[in-house]
C-alpha cells in the first residue's frame, strides 16, 4: 500500500482543530497534514518495520528513562509544526523544559511543538525522497537533530540545524551528541 496524497486546499482549509477531530473520527487511519494543506494518508507497516520501530522507541526511552531530561514519543504523535504542518514522526523526543511550557489543553490534543530530535524509519512501502522533504521540513521548523534510517540502501542521513545532511553507511552506531547527552544507537541489529 501507498502513501495517498489528497489536495484539500482548493475546497477547503483545515483548522487545526478540524484537523484534529478528522484525525479523531477515523482512528484507523494515520493522518498528517503537510504546510500546502494536503492531506497525507500514511499506510501501516509491515511486522518487521513495525519491530524495528518499537527497538527504536525502546532504545530511545530507556536513555530517557534515566536522564529525565524530556519526553519520548511514538509515531502516533502528531506535531503541529509552525509552519502549519501537522507531522507524525517514527520516534520523538522533546526536551522537558519545552514540553512542561505547553499548556495541559496543548499536550492532551496536537502539541504545537517541533520535536528536538525525530527519527524517521524507511519501509518497504516508502518513496526515499518525500522522506527527505519530511525531514528538511523539520528542519525549517527548528529540529535540532533526525536520522533518517535507511535500511534498503543501508544508509542514515544525518539533519542538523545549519549543516549539509551527512549520510552514514550501515552498520553503525550512532551519537545523540548534544541534543541527547549520551544517547547511543547501535544499528547493526538493524541491518
Amino acid at each position: 500500500m501507498n502513501t495517498v496524497v489528497l489536495n484539500l486546499e482548493p475546497i477547503v482549509h483545515l483548522t487545526d482543530e478540524q484537523f484534529y477531530q478528522l484525525c479523531t473520527a477515523n482512528r484507523e487511519l494515520n493522518l498528517e497534514l503537510n504546510a500546502k494543506g494536503e492531506l497525507i494518508i500514511v499506510p501501516p507497516v509491515g511486522g518487521e518495520s513495525g519491530n524495528q520501530e518499537a527497538d527504536l522507541i525502546t532504545d530511545l526511552n530507556n536513555w530517557n528513562r534515566k536522564t529525565k531530561l524530556g519526553k519520548v514519543f511514538s509515531s502516533s504523535t502528531i506535531f503541529r509544526l509552525a509552519n502549519g504542518a501537522k507531522r507524525s514522526p517514527d520516534a520523538a523526543w522533546v526536551k522537558l523544559e519545552r514540553w512542561e511550557a505547553l499548556t495541559p489543553e496543548e499536550r492532551k490534543k496536537f502539541p504545537p511543538i517541533i520535536p528536538d530530535f525525530v527519527i524517521e524509519l524507511r519501509s518497504e512501502t516508502d518513496h526515499l525522497q518525500p522522506l527527505q522533504d519530511k525531514m528538511q521540513e523539520y528542519l525549517e521548523n527548528g529540529l535540532r537533530l533526525g536520522w533518517l534510517i535507511n535500511l534498503q540502501d543501508k544508509q542514515v542521513e544525518i539533519y542538523r540545524q545549519n549543516q549539509p545532511v551527512e549520510i552514514v553507511q550501515l552498520p553503525a552506531v550512532l551519537f545523540g551528541e548534544e541534543v541527547l547527552p549520551g544517547f547511543e544507537l547501535q544499528l547493526e541489529l538493524l541491518s
